[in-house]
């Protein structure tokens, strides 16, 4: 678990996001743990929260609804009916997002890894779909991959043209009642000021500086992804499952596709403004990091506004 970066670097992320709140424990454990976990551990977990009130069983592709009914009846009989849902647990302890920042220096790494972050949007949320399109302008870029200068975002063709990070991507994880948005970047210790300056930079570019042109071709790649990521039964399974959790029903891509042409550039403007601008940070670093800026600097760029 340790030896992912990528997986330890987000969990310390969100511990630094929701400081004390239940988003902010870790979900891969530290090593020890791992090591004691018994069959009994085990049992006790799922029989208190692999409850019916909390589950959703889904499939796809050559059945019928019939025989997948009959067979849920007849093998899951030993559910846990505790009535307890997810909706009255997050009520019960709501995440709270904090500014903070989590840094582990460790010389021995030859890369760094930086994340940052600011508060994002529950699943629900009117501005979900909007976020999703930020994070499709904002993209992605990995060393080797090619068409640096080609790329559409600003910020993939930045990093590629100046050599400032190894791979660098933007995300948006929601969840019920919250979200994270933000960038994630993998780079050399010297890179880390100048690479940090784009990112904050970039981010401050969506409240000011983002044209109709950019806004379409991110509304299109984000619907092309949606499709794609339906590929094959097992995708779409996994799709019915998520959305019945998260959303109550399956929303037709016809009306995601609506939702996501619905976002023009004043939609783009209004959330960046009201999400990014003047908002609180969180960040997360590991490796030989000692050259990433402090934690008032990146709070600080946020007021700042965009520069050419």
């Amino acid at each position: 678990v340790e030896g992912q970066t990528e997986e330890v670097i987000f969990d310390h992320l969100h511990a630094a996001a929701f400081f004390q709140s239940p988003l902010g424990r870790t979900i891969l454990g530290p090593a020890e743990n791992i090591r004691t976990i018994s069959r009994n551990n085990l049992h006790q977990y799922i029989s208190t929260h692999y409850s019916g009130p909390r589950m959703v069983i889904s499939a796809a592709g050559a059945i019928k609804h019939e025989e997948i009914v009959d067979q849920v009846k007849r093998l899951f009989t030993n559910l846990s009916t505790d009535p307890t849902t997810v909706r009255q647990l997050v009520e019960r302890e709501p995440a709270v997002f904090t500014g903070y920042e989590d840094r582990v220096v460790n010389d021995d790494m030859p890369l760094a890894h930086v994340a940052v972050a600011f508060k994002g949007a529950s699943w629900t949320d009117p501005d979900s779909i909007a976020l999703m399109v930020l994070q499709t302008l904002l993209g992605g870029w990995k060393a080797g991959a090619g068409a640096g200068a080609n790329l559409g975002s600003e910020l993939a063709r930045k990093v590629a043209a100046n050599d400032l990070a190894e791979s660098i991507m933007s995300f948006n994880t929601n969840y019920n009642d919250t979200g994270l948005f933000g960038i994630y970047a993998v780079a050399k210790p010297e890179c880390l000021e100048d690479l940090s300056y784009t990112m904050m930079n970039e981010l401050s570019r969506l409240t000011q500086d983002v044209s109709e042109v950019d806004v379409i071709r991110a509304c299109n790649q984000l619907k092309s992804c949606l499709v794609i990521h339906l590929d094959g039964t097992s995708p779409v399974a996994e799709d019915i499952g998520r959305q019945l959790l998260t959303y109550g029903r399956r929303i037709p891509l016809a009306e995601f596709f609506a939702r996501i042409d619905a976002v023009d550039v004043d939609t783009v403007k209004r959330v960046a403004n009201h999400y990014i601008f003047d908002r609180d940070v969180a960040i997360s670093g590991i490796g030989p990091i000692q050259r990433l800026p402090d934690y008032t600097w990146f709070r600080s760029r946020t007021s700042l506004g965009f520069q050419n």
